[in-house]
């Protein structure tokens, strides 16, 4: 299960015996949940009007960093093609697992120093995810762009005769060159028409030259024929032709421009190649910062919170839950037991007095309000939507 509580309880006489009160009730004997601490450092509480301020604001970062790193997490998947199967283990934060990195969660104090005040540290995490995702759109766009002429070019190379790319079909001797009269059509006939064709193409004009007619090649539904005329008549064969639902094709036979086509495509070919692994790179290491930001930002809603819940000196402790799937309702159960008495309003996670009000800052506004400070951590990247 992909889900983690986070959770946050006053201290009792100590923060340890907190976290021991939590983990005898639904740890290992009890099997409802794998608990660990939660480290959150001294952090720089402010004045009250702040973190009131700040408590929301917190909760739009939150959201927000959250999608860039799916967004991030979406596009590696897109990028690895049909490696696809392996970007959970691409997936990485500071080099670890998802899941280790959360549940042995370290503060990083080089990128979000402590000294600074909780506003600042925001800032500091707003500014790097919005860089990511600015960088972000600029590589896709530009990776995109590769990608698809590179498809446009290997669709024409392949599909039905009336508009796949004749240049891989067609040989020099299959055409009259530098004539001042002559010239070779290429003409796509259906296959049900091949006898009409055989038939009736050196009566379609006048000045067409006899029997000048050879099947290139063909697909399911149609054949490739050639047929030598006269330059002055192409436009009327080219009208009586479709008519008679013979296509030609537009086509001119030069050497030059045939090996550019073919070059084009390895030059794209090689482009994407060069541009694959950088990109990738690029996304993990990018991925792996919008997901400690993510955690980080976790980490301040906590600390803001329970300062705001449980009031001044600090005395709390942080603890991530790891529900077993089976019995998230009576863990629910237990934690209502537990820290029911923090807020008697808030009875079994019913907001029962709190509809109708939204105390900015105190979280009362969202439907999942319990006693206890509370937010819900899913690490599943690959299936959970954006």
């Amino acid at each position: 299960m992909s889900e983690y509580w986070l959770i946050s309880a006053p201290g009792d006489k100590t923060c340890q015996q907190t976290w021991d009160t939590l983990n005898n009730v639904t740890g290992k004997q009890n099997n409802l949940s794998e608990n660990y601490k939660f480290q959150i450092p001294d952090l720089k509480v402010g004045t009250l009007d702040q973190l009131v301020g700040l408590s929301d604001d917190l909760g739009k970062l939150d959201s927000y960093v959250d999608q860039v790193t799916h967004k991030v997490a979406l596009y590696l998947g897109e990028v690895l093609e049909d490696q696809r199967d392996k970007l959970q283990e691409n997936l990485m934060a500071n080099s670890c697992d998802l899941a280790t990195y959360l549940t042995k969660f370290q503060w990083d104090f080089a990128k979000y120093p402590i000294k600074q005040s909780l506003r600042n540290i925001a800032d500091i995490i707003g500014k790097q995810v919005g860089q990511i995702e600015s960088d972000l759109k600029t590589k896709s766009t530009a990776y995109n762009n590769l990608k698809s002429s590179l498809q446009n070019m290997e669709k024409k190379q392949t599909g039905s005769l009336l508009t796949r790319n004749l240049a891989d079909l067609v040989k020099k001797e299959h055409f009259i060159l530098d004539s001042e009269y002559l010239t070779t059509l290429l003409v796509v006939i259906p296959k049900s028409s091949m006898n009409d064709w055989n038939q009736n193409y050196e009566k379609l004009t006048d000045m067409i030259v006899p029997r000048s007619s050879q099947l290139i090649t063909s697909d399911a539904d149609y054949a490739l024929f050639t047929v030598t005329l006269f330059k002055k008549v192409a436009a009327e064969f080219k009208h009586h032709a479709r008519e008679r639902k013979f296509i030609v094709r537009e086509f001119t036979y030069n050497e030059e421009e045939l090996a550019a086509g073919k070059n084009e495509i390895t030059k794209l070919v090689t482009d994407k190649k060069k541009q694959f692994g950088p990109l990738v790179r690029w996304l993990k290491v990018n991925f792996s910062e919008c997901f400690c930001a993510w955690i980080h930002v976790k980490a301040l809603r906590v600390f803001v919170e329970s300062v705001l819940r449980y009031g001044l000196p600090v005395n709390f402790q942080a603890m991530l839950l790891h529900p077993n799937k089976k019995n998230t309702k009576k863990l629910r159960d237990v934690l209502q037991q537990l820290y029911g008495h923090l807020d008697s309003s808030a009875q079994s996670g019913q907001q029962g007095s709190h509809d109708s009000v939204d105390i900015p800052g105190l979280g009362f506004g969202q439907s999942d309000y319990y006693p206890y400070v509370y937010y819900k951590i899913n690490i599943d990247m690959v299936d959970s939507k954006v």
